[in-house]
Protein backbone atom coordinates (compact mmCIF):
# COMPACT_ATOMS: atom_id res chain seq x y z
CA UNK A 1 0.00 0.00 0.00
CA UNK A 2 1.51 3.34 -1.02
CA UNK A 3 2.23 6.05 1.55
CA UNK A 4 -0.16 8.33 -0.37
CA UNK A 5 -2.97 5.79 -0.05
CA UNK A 6 -2.21 5.30 3.64
CA UNK A 7 -2.35 9.02 4.37
CA UNK A 8 -5.58 9.34 2.39
CA UNK A 9 -7.06 6.39 4.24
CA UNK A 10 -6.12 7.88 7.61
CA UNK A 11 -7.85 11.13 6.70
CA UNK A 12 -11.06 9.20 6.07
CA UNK A 13 -11.07 7.37 9.42
CA UNK A 14 -13.54 9.71 11.19
CA UNK A 15 -15.99 9.49 8.28
CA UNK A 16 -15.64 5.71 8.16
CA UNK A 17 -16.33 5.45 11.88
CA UNK A 18 -19.53 7.48 11.46
CA UNK A 19 -20.56 5.35 8.49
CA UNK A 20 -20.02 2.20 10.54
CA UNK A 21 -22.17 3.56 13.34
CA UNK A 22 -24.96 4.46 10.93
CA UNK A 23 -24.86 1.28 8.83
CA UNK A 24 -28.04 -0.77 9.24
CA UNK A 25 -27.86 -4.35 10.48
CA UNK A 26 -29.07 -7.05 8.13
CA UNK A 27 -32.48 -8.60 8.84
CA UNK A 28 -30.68 -11.86 9.66
CA UNK A 29 -28.79 -10.20 12.51
CA UNK A 30 -31.54 -8.15 14.20
CA UNK A 31 -32.27 -9.09 17.82
CA UNK A 32 -29.61 -11.76 18.15
CA UNK A 33 -27.49 -10.05 20.80
CA UNK A 34 -27.81 -11.51 24.32
CA UNK A 35 -29.77 -9.13 26.54
CA UNK A 36 -26.87 -8.45 28.95
CA UNK A 37 -24.49 -7.68 26.07
CA UNK A 38 -27.05 -5.34 24.51
CA UNK A 39 -27.55 -3.55 27.81
CA UNK A 40 -23.79 -3.16 28.32
CA UNK A 41 -23.36 -1.74 24.82
CA UNK A 42 -26.23 0.68 25.42
CA UNK A 43 -24.67 1.77 28.72
CA UNK A 44 -21.40 2.40 26.84
CA UNK A 45 -23.33 4.35 24.17
CA UNK A 46 -22.13 1.97 21.46
CA UNK A 47 -24.73 1.48 18.70
CA UNK A 48 -25.40 -2.11 17.65
CA UNK A 49 -24.05 -1.39 14.18
CA UNK A 50 -20.63 -0.56 15.66
CA UNK A 51 -20.43 -4.04 17.20
CA UNK A 52 -19.50 -7.22 15.35
CA UNK A 53 -19.62 -10.78 16.66
CA UNK A 54 -18.77 -14.24 15.35
CA UNK A 55 -19.01 -17.42 17.44
CA UNK A 56 -18.21 -20.82 15.91
CA UNK A 57 -18.47 -24.19 17.70
CA UNK A 58 -15.28 -26.22 17.29
CA UNK A 59 -16.52 -29.65 18.40
CA UNK A 60 -19.87 -29.91 16.64
CA UNK A 61 -21.78 -28.96 19.79
CA UNK A 62 -24.05 -26.27 18.40
CA UNK A 63 -24.66 -23.62 15.77
CA UNK A 64 -22.59 -20.66 14.77
CA UNK A 65 -23.65 -17.11 15.61
CA UNK A 66 -22.88 -14.14 13.37
CA UNK A 67 -23.93 -10.57 14.13
CA UNK A 68 -22.81 -7.87 11.72
CA UNK A 69 -19.95 -10.28 11.13
CA UNK A 70 -19.13 -9.49 7.49
CA UNK A 71 -18.38 -5.81 8.02
CA UNK A 72 -14.63 -5.10 7.95
CA UNK A 73 -13.65 -3.57 11.29
CA UNK A 74 -10.36 -2.35 12.71
CA UNK A 75 -9.27 -5.37 14.80
CA UNK A 76 -6.51 -3.59 16.77
CA UNK A 77 -4.05 -6.07 18.33
CA UNK A 78 -6.16 -9.14 17.59
CA UNK A 79 -4.50 -8.84 14.16
CA UNK A 80 -1.44 -10.37 15.85
CA UNK A 81 -3.30 -13.69 15.74
CA UNK A 82 -3.15 -13.60 11.94
CA UNK A 83 0.57 -12.86 11.93
CA UNK A 84 1.54 -15.39 14.60
CA UNK A 85 -0.61 -18.26 13.30
CA UNK A 86 0.65 -17.63 9.77
CA UNK A 87 4.24 -17.60 11.05
CA UNK A 88 3.83 -20.94 12.85
CA UNK A 89 2.64 -22.60 9.66
CA UNK A 90 4.75 -20.70 7.10
CA UNK A 91 8.06 -20.53 9.01
CA UNK A 92 7.51 -23.53 11.27
CA UNK A 93 7.46 -23.70 15.09
CA UNK A 94 11.20 -24.39 15.35
CA UNK A 95 12.26 -21.37 13.27
CA UNK A 96 15.08 -19.37 14.89
CA UNK A 97 17.01 -16.17 14.25
CA UNK A 98 20.80 -16.01 14.49
CA UNK A 99 23.23 -13.31 15.62
CA UNK A 100 27.00 -13.47 15.66
CA UNK A 101 30.29 -11.72 16.29
CA UNK A 102 33.03 -12.01 13.65
CA UNK A 103 36.68 -11.02 13.67
CA UNK A 104 38.29 -9.73 10.48
CA UNK A 105 41.86 -10.37 11.63
CA UNK A 106 43.96 -12.66 13.81
CA UNK A 107 43.81 -12.75 17.61
CA UNK A 108 47.22 -12.47 19.26
CA UNK A 109 47.87 -11.96 22.97
CA UNK A 110 44.23 -11.02 23.61
CA UNK A 111 44.10 -8.44 20.81
CA UNK A 112 41.89 -8.77 17.74
CA UNK A 113 43.97 -7.22 14.98
CA UNK A 114 41.03 -6.19 12.85
CA UNK A 115 37.39 -5.21 13.14
CA UNK A 116 34.68 -6.81 15.24
CA UNK A 117 31.55 -7.34 13.13
CA UNK A 118 28.19 -7.59 14.89
CA UNK A 119 25.81 -9.48 12.59
CA UNK A 120 22.07 -9.87 13.15
CA UNK A 121 19.19 -11.05 10.96
CA UNK A 122 16.34 -9.02 12.43
CA UNK A 123 15.85 -11.13 15.54
CA UNK A 124 12.81 -9.71 17.42
CA UNK A 125 14.08 -11.11 20.74
CA UNK A 126 17.77 -10.21 20.69
CA UNK A 127 17.84 -9.07 24.32
CA UNK A 128 20.60 -7.36 26.27
CA UNK A 129 21.21 -10.64 28.11
CA UNK A 130 21.88 -12.47 24.87
CA UNK A 131 24.25 -9.75 23.64
CA UNK A 132 26.07 -10.04 26.98
CA UNK A 133 26.39 -13.83 26.59
CA UNK A 134 27.83 -13.37 23.09
CA UNK A 135 30.44 -10.99 24.46
CA UNK A 136 31.25 -13.49 27.21
CA UNK A 137 31.88 -16.05 24.47
CA UNK A 138 34.11 -13.53 22.73
CA UNK A 139 36.16 -13.24 25.96
CA UNK A 140 36.29 -17.02 26.22
CA UNK A 141 37.81 -17.08 22.73
CA UNK A 142 40.72 -15.04 24.04
CA UNK A 143 39.72 -11.51 22.97
CA UNK A 144 40.16 -8.58 25.37
CA UNK A 145 40.81 -5.73 22.96
CA UNK A 146 39.59 -4.90 19.45
CA UNK A 147 42.15 -2.85 17.59
CA UNK A 148 39.81 -2.00 14.70
CA UNK A 149 36.24 -0.78 14.41
CA UNK A 150 32.92 -2.07 15.68
CA UNK A 151 31.08 -2.86 12.45
CA UNK A 152 27.30 -3.29 12.54
CA UNK A 153 25.83 -5.57 9.87
CA UNK A 154 22.03 -4.96 9.65
CA UNK A 155 19.73 -7.87 9.01
CA UNK A 156 18.38 -8.40 5.52
CA UNK A 157 14.99 -6.79 6.11
CA UNK A 158 13.47 -4.48 3.51
CA UNK A 159 11.36 -1.83 5.21
CA UNK A 160 9.00 0.32 3.13
CA UNK A 161 10.40 3.72 2.27
CA UNK A 162 8.72 6.69 3.91
CA UNK A 163 6.54 4.57 6.20
CA UNK A 164 4.78 6.88 8.64
CA UNK A 165 4.91 6.05 12.37
CA UNK A 166 1.70 5.39 14.23
CA UNK A 167 0.22 8.82 14.83
CA UNK A 168 -2.41 8.34 17.53
CA UNK A 169 -3.00 11.68 19.26
CA UNK A 170 -1.20 12.03 22.57
CA UNK A 171 1.18 9.10 22.06
CA UNK A 172 4.70 9.67 23.34
CA UNK A 173 7.32 8.29 20.90
CA UNK A 174 9.45 7.20 23.87
CA UNK A 175 6.76 4.73 24.94
CA UNK A 176 7.95 1.15 24.34
CA UNK A 177 4.89 -0.01 22.40
CA UNK A 178 5.70 2.49 19.63
CA UNK A 179 9.22 1.21 18.86
CA UNK A 180 9.57 0.82 15.10
CA UNK A 181 10.93 -2.37 13.49
CA UNK A 182 14.52 -2.17 12.35
CA UNK A 183 17.15 -4.52 10.84
CA UNK A 184 19.55 -3.58 13.67
CA UNK A 185 17.07 -3.80 16.55
CA UNK A 186 18.42 -5.10 19.87
CA UNK A 187 16.73 -5.27 23.27
CA UNK A 188 13.69 -3.57 21.67
CA UNK A 189 15.64 -0.28 22.17
CA UNK A 190 14.43 -0.28 25.78
CA UNK A 191 15.73 1.38 28.92
CA UNK A 192 14.68 0.69 32.49
CA UNK A 193 14.54 3.96 34.43
CA UNK A 194 14.52 3.51 38.22
CA UNK A 195 14.14 6.31 40.77
CA UNK A 196 14.91 5.90 44.49
CA UNK A 197 14.26 8.35 47.34
CA UNK A 198 17.18 7.98 49.75
CA UNK A 199 17.36 10.37 52.69
CA UNK A 200 16.88 13.91 51.44
CA UNK A 201 17.92 13.07 47.88
CA UNK A 202 16.65 11.02 44.96
CA UNK A 203 18.84 8.73 42.91
CA UNK A 204 18.14 7.71 39.31
CA UNK A 205 19.51 4.62 37.58
CA UNK A 206 19.30 3.89 33.85
CA UNK A 207 19.78 0.35 32.52
CA UNK A 208 21.54 -0.04 30.16
CA UNK A 209 23.57 3.03 31.11
CA UNK A 210 24.45 4.19 27.60
CA UNK A 211 26.52 7.38 27.45
CA UNK A 212 24.34 8.84 24.67
CA UNK A 213 21.46 9.23 27.15
CA UNK A 214 21.79 12.00 29.75
CA UNK A 215 19.58 12.22 32.85
CA UNK A 216 18.26 15.43 34.39
CA UNK A 217 16.90 14.46 37.80
CA UNK A 218 14.52 17.10 39.19
CA UNK A 219 12.54 14.72 41.44
CA UNK A 220 12.08 16.01 44.99
CA UNK A 221 12.00 13.98 48.19
CA UNK A 222 8.97 13.99 50.50
CA UNK A 223 8.85 12.80 54.14
CA UNK A 224 8.63 9.06 54.72
CA UNK A 225 5.19 7.44 55.02
CA UNK A 226 4.03 4.06 56.32
CA UNK A 227 2.92 2.86 52.90
CA UNK A 228 4.30 4.18 49.62
CA UNK A 229 1.53 5.79 47.54
CA UNK A 230 1.35 5.64 43.76
CA UNK A 231 4.53 7.49 42.68
CA UNK A 232 4.17 11.02 41.36
CA UNK A 233 7.15 10.91 38.99
CA UNK A 234 7.05 11.81 35.30
CA UNK A 235 9.65 11.94 32.58
CA UNK A 236 10.07 13.67 29.25
CA UNK A 237 12.52 12.77 26.49
CA UNK A 238 14.33 14.94 23.95
CA UNK A 239 15.74 12.57 21.36
CA UNK A 240 17.36 13.17 17.97
CA UNK A 241 18.24 9.52 17.43
CA UNK A 242 21.94 9.92 18.26
CA UNK A 243 21.65 11.70 21.62
CA UNK A 244 18.82 11.87 24.15
CA UNK A 245 18.07 13.70 27.38
CA UNK A 246 15.59 12.35 29.90
CA UNK A 247 14.18 14.88 32.39
CA UNK A 248 12.48 13.53 35.50
CA UNK A 249 10.09 15.67 37.55
CA UNK A 250 7.75 15.15 40.47
CA UNK A 251 8.22 13.92 44.02
CA UNK A 252 8.85 10.64 45.81
CA UNK A 253 8.49 9.79 49.49
CA UNK A 254 11.66 8.82 51.33
CA UNK A 255 12.23 5.08 51.17
CA UNK A 256 10.00 4.68 48.10
CA UNK A 257 10.97 3.92 44.53
CA UNK A 258 9.48 3.70 41.06
CA UNK A 259 10.42 2.07 37.77
CA UNK A 260 9.49 3.00 34.22
CA UNK A 261 10.37 1.73 30.76
CA UNK A 262 11.17 3.98 27.83
CA UNK A 263 12.70 3.90 24.38
CA UNK A 264 15.30 6.30 22.99
CA UNK A 265 17.93 6.61 20.26
CA UNK A 266 17.79 5.02 16.83
CA UNK A 267 18.55 1.32 16.43
CA UNK A 268 22.05 1.85 15.04
CA UNK A 269 23.12 4.14 17.89
CA UNK A 270 21.48 1.98 20.56
CA UNK A 271 22.95 -1.29 19.32
CA UNK A 272 26.46 0.08 18.79
CA UNK A 273 26.50 1.72 22.19
CA UNK A 274 25.04 -1.37 23.89
CA UNK A 275 27.80 -3.59 22.51
CA UNK A 276 30.50 -1.08 23.46
CA UNK A 277 29.10 -0.47 26.97
CA UNK A 278 28.69 -4.16 27.84
CA UNK A 279 32.15 -4.92 26.47
CA UNK A 280 33.67 -2.11 28.53
CA UNK A 281 31.91 -3.39 31.66
CA UNK A 282 33.69 -6.71 31.05
CA UNK A 283 37.01 -4.92 30.97
CA UNK A 284 37.28 -4.98 27.19
CA UNK A 285 38.20 -2.19 24.80
CA UNK A 286 37.29 -1.19 21.24
CA UNK A 287 39.78 1.31 19.81
CA UNK A 288 38.03 2.14 16.52
CA UNK A 289 34.77 3.81 15.64
CA UNK A 290 31.29 2.38 15.16
CA UNK A 291 30.08 2.08 11.57
CA UNK A 292 27.84 0.06 9.29
CA UNK A 293 29.36 -2.62 7.10
CA UNK A 294 29.32 -6.20 5.90
CA UNK A 295 30.83 -9.48 7.10
CA UNK A 296 33.95 -10.07 4.96
CA UNK A 297 34.08 -13.52 3.33
CA UNK A 298 37.17 -14.55 5.32
CA UNK A 299 35.95 -13.24 8.69
CA UNK A 300 36.01 -15.78 11.52
CA UNK A 301 32.97 -16.35 13.72
CA UNK A 302 33.91 -15.76 17.34
CA UNK A 303 30.51 -15.92 19.05
CA UNK A 304 26.96 -17.00 18.17
CA UNK A 305 23.51 -16.50 19.62
CA UNK A 306 20.43 -18.43 18.52
CA UNK A 307 17.04 -16.99 19.40
CA UNK A 308 14.40 -18.99 21.26
CA UNK A 309 12.26 -20.95 18.82
CA UNK A 310 9.28 -19.32 17.12
CA UNK A 311 6.82 -20.83 19.61
CA UNK A 312 8.45 -18.83 22.41
CA UNK A 313 8.48 -15.64 20.33
CA UNK A 314 4.81 -16.09 19.39
CA UNK A 315 3.94 -16.51 23.06
CA UNK A 316 5.64 -13.23 23.96
CA UNK A 317 3.87 -11.44 21.12
CA UNK A 318 0.38 -12.65 22.00
CA UNK A 319 0.56 -12.79 25.80
CA UNK A 320 1.90 -9.27 26.13
CA UNK A 321 0.74 -7.79 22.82
CA UNK A 322 4.25 -6.79 21.77
CA UNK A 323 3.87 -4.60 18.69
CA UNK A 324 7.54 -4.36 17.77
CA UNK A 325 8.13 -8.11 17.90
CA UNK A 326 4.99 -8.69 15.83
CA UNK A 327 6.18 -6.26 13.17
CA UNK A 328 9.66 -7.82 13.09
CA UNK A 329 8.00 -11.23 12.69
CA UNK A 330 5.78 -9.92 9.90
CA UNK A 331 8.91 -8.66 8.11
CA UNK A 332 10.59 -12.03 8.62
CA UNK A 333 7.68 -13.81 6.91
CA UNK A 334 8.17 -11.44 4.00
CA UNK A 335 11.94 -11.88 3.84
CA UNK A 336 11.73 -15.66 3.84
CA UNK A 337 9.20 -15.56 0.99
CA UNK A 338 10.42 -12.52 -0.95
CA UNK A 339 10.00 -12.50 -4.72
CA UNK A 340 11.56 -10.31 -7.40
CA UNK A 341 8.29 -8.36 -7.67
CA UNK A 342 8.14 -7.39 -3.99
CA UNK A 343 9.32 -3.84 -3.31
CA UNK A 344 9.73 -4.48 0.43
CA UNK A 345 9.17 -7.21 3.01
CA UNK A 346 5.82 -5.79 4.16
CA UNK A 347 4.52 -6.34 0.64
CA UNK A 348 6.10 -9.79 0.53
CA UNK A 349 4.49 -10.71 3.87
CA UNK A 350 1.09 -9.39 2.74
CA UNK A 351 1.22 -11.45 -0.45
CA UNK A 352 2.44 -14.55 1.39
CA UNK A 353 -0.25 -14.43 4.07
CA UNK A 354 -3.03 -13.81 1.54
CA UNK A 355 -1.86 -16.86 -0.43
CA UNK A 356 -1.71 -18.90 2.78
CA UNK A 357 -5.31 -17.91 3.61
CA UNK A 358 -6.44 -18.85 0.10
CA UNK A 359 -4.89 -22.31 0.57
CA UNK A 360 -7.17 -22.68 3.60
CA UNK A 361 -10.20 -21.66 1.52
CA UNK A 362 -10.52 -18.43 3.50
CA UNK A 363 -11.37 -15.53 1.22
CA UNK A 364 -11.20 -12.53 3.56
CA UNK A 365 -13.92 -9.92 3.26
CA UNK A 366 -12.17 -6.55 3.33
CA UNK A 367 -8.96 -7.77 4.99
CA UNK A 368 -6.27 -5.05 5.04
CA UNK A 369 -2.81 -5.94 6.37
CA UNK A 370 -0.67 -2.92 7.19
CA UNK A 371 2.11 -4.11 9.51
CA UNK A 372 0.72 -7.28 11.09
CA UNK A 373 0.61 -5.95 14.67
CA UNK A 374 -2.73 -4.14 14.77
CA UNK A 375 -0.98 -0.88 15.70
CA UNK A 376 -2.56 0.73 12.68
CA UNK A 377 -5.49 2.85 11.61
CA UNK A 378 -5.52 1.02 8.29
CA UNK A 379 -5.75 -2.67 9.15
CA UNK A 380 -9.19 -4.23 8.70
CA UNK A 381 -10.76 -7.67 9.16
CA UNK A 382 -14.24 -9.06 9.61
CA UNK A 383 -15.26 -10.96 12.73
CA UNK A 384 -16.40 -13.90 10.59
CA UNK A 385 -12.99 -14.18 8.92
CA UNK A 386 -11.16 -14.00 12.25
CA UNK A 387 -13.40 -16.68 13.78
CA UNK A 388 -12.94 -18.89 10.73
CA UNK A 389 -9.19 -18.43 10.99
CA UNK A 390 -9.38 -19.55 14.62
CA UNK A 391 -11.44 -22.54 13.50
CA UNK A 392 -8.64 -23.47 11.10
CA UNK A 393 -6.06 -22.97 13.84
CA UNK A 394 -8.00 -25.40 16.03
CA UNK A 395 -7.34 -28.07 13.38
CA UNK A 396 -3.69 -27.13 12.88
CA UNK A 397 -0.88 -29.46 14.01
CA UNK A 398 0.37 -26.43 15.95
CA UNK A 399 -2.98 -25.74 17.64
CA UNK A 400 -1.65 -26.39 21.14
CA UNK A 401 1.27 -24.00 20.70
CA UNK A 402 -0.90 -21.30 19.13
CA UNK A 403 -3.76 -21.44 21.64
CA UNK A 404 -1.36 -21.51 24.60
CA UNK A 405 0.25 -18.30 23.30
CA UNK A 406 -2.93 -16.30 23.95
CA UNK A 407 -3.62 -14.63 27.32
CA UNK A 408 -5.56 -16.82 29.74
CA UNK A 409 -8.62 -15.11 31.24
CA UNK A 410 -8.05 -13.83 34.79
CA UNK A 411 -4.56 -15.37 34.88
CA UNK A 412 -1.90 -13.86 32.63
CA UNK A 413 -0.95 -11.49 29.84
CA UNK A 414 -3.37 -8.75 28.86
CA UNK A 415 -6.31 -10.77 30.32
CA UNK A 416 -4.86 -11.21 33.82
CA UNK A 417 -7.21 -8.63 35.41
CA UNK A 418 -10.32 -9.51 33.42
CA UNK A 419 -13.11 -11.96 34.25
CA UNK A 420 -11.82 -12.69 37.73
CA UNK A 421 -14.30 -14.51 39.97
CA UNK A 422 -16.35 -15.63 36.97
CA UNK A 423 -16.79 -19.13 35.50
CA UNK A 424 -14.71 -18.00 32.50
CA UNK A 425 -11.55 -17.58 34.61
CA UNK A 426 -8.96 -20.01 33.29
CA UNK A 427 -11.33 -21.23 30.55
CA UNK A 428 -10.65 -18.73 27.75
CA UNK A 429 -7.50 -18.05 25.75
CA UNK A 430 -8.22 -14.57 24.42
CA UNK A 431 -6.18 -12.00 22.51
CA UNK A 432 -7.26 -8.45 23.28
CA UNK A 433 -7.04 -5.33 21.16
CA UNK A 434 -7.24 -1.66 22.06
CA UNK A 435 -6.77 1.59 20.16
CA UNK A 436 -8.54 4.90 20.45
CA UNK A 437 -12.13 4.15 19.31
CA UNK A 438 -11.38 0.40 19.01
CA UNK A 439 -11.80 -2.53 21.39
CA UNK A 440 -11.61 -6.20 20.38
CA UNK A 441 -11.33 -9.77 21.61
CA UNK A 442 -10.59 -12.96 19.67
CA UNK A 443 -9.64 -16.45 20.73
CA UNK A 444 -10.75 -19.87 21.93
CA UNK A 445 -13.03 -20.29 24.94
CA UNK A 446 -14.88 -23.18 26.58
CA UNK A 447 -18.51 -23.51 27.59
CA UNK A 448 -19.91 -25.04 30.79
CA UNK A 449 -19.76 -28.48 29.15
CA UNK A 450 -16.03 -28.13 28.49
CA UNK A 451 -16.47 -27.77 24.73
CA UNK A 452 -14.57 -25.17 22.74
CA UNK A 453 -15.71 -22.21 20.67
CA UNK A 454 -13.95 -19.69 18.45
CA UNK A 455 -15.05 -16.20 19.47
CA UNK A 456 -14.41 -12.81 17.89
CA UNK A 457 -15.98 -9.48 18.85
CA UNK A 458 -15.04 -6.03 17.57
CA UNK A 459 -16.19 -2.56 18.63
CA UNK A 460 -15.34 0.40 16.38
CA UNK A 461 -16.82 3.58 17.82
CA UNK A 462 -15.80 6.77 19.60
CA UNK A 463 -17.04 5.26 22.89
CA UNK A 464 -15.36 1.87 22.37
CA UNK A 465 -13.24 2.43 25.48
CA UNK A 466 -16.34 1.85 27.61
CA UNK A 467 -17.21 -1.48 25.96
CA UNK A 468 -14.98 -3.79 27.99
CA UNK A 469 -17.90 -5.06 30.08
CA UNK A 470 -19.87 -5.93 26.95
CA UNK A 471 -16.94 -7.89 25.52
CA UNK A 472 -16.45 -9.77 28.78
CA UNK A 473 -20.17 -10.58 28.81
CA UNK A 474 -19.81 -12.12 25.35
CA UNK A 475 -17.39 -14.68 26.79
CA UNK A 476 -19.64 -15.31 29.79
CA UNK A 477 -22.59 -15.84 27.45
CA UNK A 478 -20.67 -18.44 25.45
CA UNK A 479 -19.67 -20.20 28.66
CA UNK A 480 -23.35 -20.54 29.68
CA UNK A 481 -24.34 -22.13 26.39
CA UNK A 482 -25.54 -25.70 26.02
CA UNK A 483 -26.23 -27.40 22.68
CA UNK A 484 -29.99 -27.30 23.25
CA UNK A 485 -30.40 -23.60 23.99
CA UNK A 486 -28.45 -21.84 21.27
CA UNK A 487 -30.68 -19.45 19.35
CA UNK A 488 -28.34 -18.44 16.54
CA UNK A 489 -28.09 -18.53 12.79
CA UNK A 490 -25.63 -20.20 10.47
Amino acid sequence: MSSFFKSTFRSLIPALALALAAAPLSAEDVGKLPAKVSSALAAARVPASAFSLAVIPLEGQGMSQFINADQAFNPASTMKLVTTYAALEILGPTYQWRAGLYGTGPVRDGVLHGDLVFDTDGDPKLTMDRVWVMLRELRANGVREIKGDLVLKPGDLLLPLGAAPFDDDGNDPSRPFLVEPDPLLTNLKLFTLSTFAEGDKTRVHLDPALPEVKLDNQVKTLPAVKSCPWPNVAYSVKDNGRQAQVTLTGALHEGCSTQRYLSALNAQTYTGSLVRTLWQEMGGQIRGETRLGEVPPKARRLATSLSPDLVSVVRDINKYSNNTMARQLFLTIGRENRSADDVDDFQAANRTIMSWLADKNIEPNGLVLDNGSGLSRIERMSARDMAQLLEQAWKSPYAAEFIASMPLAAMDGTMRKRLRNTPVAGQAHIKTGALNSVRAIAGITRDANGQSWAVTAFVNHATAGASREALDLVLQDVHRRAPTDIAASQ
